[in-house]
């Protein structure tokens, strides 16, 4: 049946948990309280709003962060090769980092997007044969790890593959890189490359094709052994809400590889959609793209509709919406903040959702062996005693928590 499951216990701790003194001695009839702080699930967003205002100084955009931390855990970067070093040798390293640090500090985790990818690629490659442009791609990858070591172990590490052989609007250095070492070929150079960086960093790949070639390049590269830690699955829904059976088709289709499933760049639109005559999205240019109320309670259904079919399967991790705030990409209304920062209808379903229906707080009184049952969602809680208080991380792992 289409849709999401009400059994939500993969989400959840239930089992009973010893609490005692950091000496051993344990707290036997004694009142508990579980405050969450944290989910341990990756709802996120992309972070561009804070590129705004941490590292350009536009204080317009501080009423936006702050809301955009309300609800979200998790952030994508950008590191877009021909943004991130327009000149060859000359980086945004230090804006980059100073919005990740800001972020870390807000105890928000990271990805960044992507390593290798023929779009937004960096023109000054092109002078180069392709020898060196694979060697300046795999040294780029070394050097984006290893300065952001610790503060981003997440990455995309190679994006939209199915494309990028046969992509021809323009030339660019990574399609040729495909063109000559073949999708298979040069995921396995870029993946190796990464995991030998950053043996514990979470890598992706990620594509807007959810169809059968998708799958199959999936199952080509399981084959070959590269190291894939999760499965990135675009849904830029402009043309209309995906639905909860193509919803669930898609899972169903992608389950089978026993990865985690990351939905990494999703857009509702709280507009006019865009037409279904368009092929590729960046073709839709309009002047204004206005959000409306009638959109705007339609995107409100259809969030919290996706969110609980998402939240709702076991291999899904995290769920990112690409826009924050009205009018970034393409102009689209497609954030849960309208342009003057004003929250949509969809801002207060999720925040419903995330930090209510799916959040722990709760009081407890543990028995003469100092054992609670604790039924809580996981993720990260402050647990009070008359004894004092602990952050603690709950988790399957989770057999006693000491004060």
């Amino acid at each position: 049946m289409a849709g999401y499951k009400k059994d939500l216990s993969h989400r959840k701790i239930k089992k009973k948990i010893r609490f005692e003194k950091t000496d051993g001695t344990i707290l036997a009839n004694t009142g508990i309280s579980l405050t969450q702080t944290a989910h341990s699930f990756l709802f996120g967003c992309g972070g561009f709003v804070f590129i705004l205002y941490i590292s350009e100084g536009k204080n317009e955009n501080k009423e936006a962060a702050e809301s955009w931390l309300d609800i979200f855990n998790y952030a994508t970067l950008p590191f877009y090769w021909g943004n991130y070093e327009r000149e060859e040798g000359r980086t945004n390293k230090e804006s980059l980092m100073k919005t990740a640090l800001y972020l870390k500090e807000k105890g928000v985790t990271l990805k960044g997007h992507p390593l290798c990818w023929h779009t937004v690629c960096a023109d000054w490659l092109l002078k180069y044969d392709n020898k060196t442009i694979l060697e300046k791609q795999l040294a780029r990858i070394e050097r984006e790890e290893k300065d952001f070591a610790g503060i981003i172990d997440m990455w995309d590490v190679i994006n939209e593959v199915v494309i990028m052989p046969v992509f021809d609007k323009y030339d660019n250095a990574v399609t040729r890189l495909c063109k000559e070492h073949g999708r298979i070929g040069l995921v396995k150079k870029v993946f190796e490359k990464a995991h030998e960086i950053n043996p514990d960093a979470t890598l992706l790949i990620n594509d807007f094709n959810t169809g059968i070639d998708y799958e199959i390049l999936i199952d080509g590269c399981l084959n070959a052994g590269i190291p894939i830690s999760a499965i990135g699955i675009q849904s830029h829904q402009h043309q209309g809400y995906w639905g909860a059976e193509k919803i669930d088709e898609v899972l169903t289709r992608f389950e089978h590889f026993g990865l985690p499933i990351h939905f990494t760049e999703n857009t509702l639109i709280s507009g006019d959609l865009m037409p279904e005559y368009i092929v590729d999205l960046n073709d839709w240019q309009v002047d204004e793209w206005p959000t409306t109320k009638e959109g705007e309670e339609r995107q409100a259904r259809e969030v919290e509709e996706m969110y609980r079919i998402l939240f709702s399967h076991p291999l899904v991790e995290a769920i990112t919406t690409w826009d924050y705030k009205d009018g970034a990409w393409l102009g689209a209304p497609s954030g849960f903040v309208r342009k003057d920062n004003s929250k949509k209808p969809a801002y207060d379903v999720l925040k419903k959702l995330i930090k209510e229906e799916w959040w722990t707080d709760t009081e407890l009184v543990t028995d003469e062996n100092g054992y609670a049952e604790v039924d809580a969602f996981k993720g990260d809680y402050i647990v009070k005693t008359q004894n004092g208080q602990a952050k603690v991380r709950l988790s399957e792992k989770t057999d006693i928590i000491k004060f």
